[in-house]
């Protein structure tokens, strides 16, 4: 008889910052069947508390926060050398929304989230990660 040795990696890490819990709930059980690892957030301050950020992963931001709207969320993520990837998720963003979002590298995903258009999103930034 062999011993047979399992390596487990990681699952990919998706952190998700949306104050609707309904949102969050189907967002968290969609990804999870998909492998990856969902850590979630209420609002900005929430994630900007947490001192263990994976140094991979993808960022999927709600631009309607309550506090401070997601681009900038990402902008203090940024100051504080968080280079994730990003990815936001408003309803109907306006042309000034699309440019702030175009200028910080940032794909929209619009709202409602009916198709894989974000779980494409994530798994596009994941792979470009190595």
């Amino acid at each position: 008889m062999t011993a047979t040795t399992v390596i487990c990696t990681p699952r990919p890490a998706v952190i998700l910052v949306d104050d609707d819990p309904a949102v969050t709930h189907a967002m968290q059980f969609s990804f999870d069947l998909e492998g990856l690892d969902v850590r979630s957030f209420q609002d900005g301050e929430s994630l900007l508390a947490v001192d263990d950020l994976p140094e991979k992963g993808c960022l999927i931001l709600d631009h309607n926060l309550p506090g401070m709207d997601g681009l900038a969320l990402l902008d203090r993520l940024r100051a504080a050398d968080i280079r994730l990837p990003a990815i936001l998720i408003t309803t109907n963003p306006r042309a000034a929304l699309r440019n702030r979002a175009a200028a910080a590298g940032v794909p929209i995903i619009e709202k409602p989230l009916l198709t894989d258009a974000l779980l494409t999103a994530v798994r596009t930034a994941l792979a470009r990660q190595g």
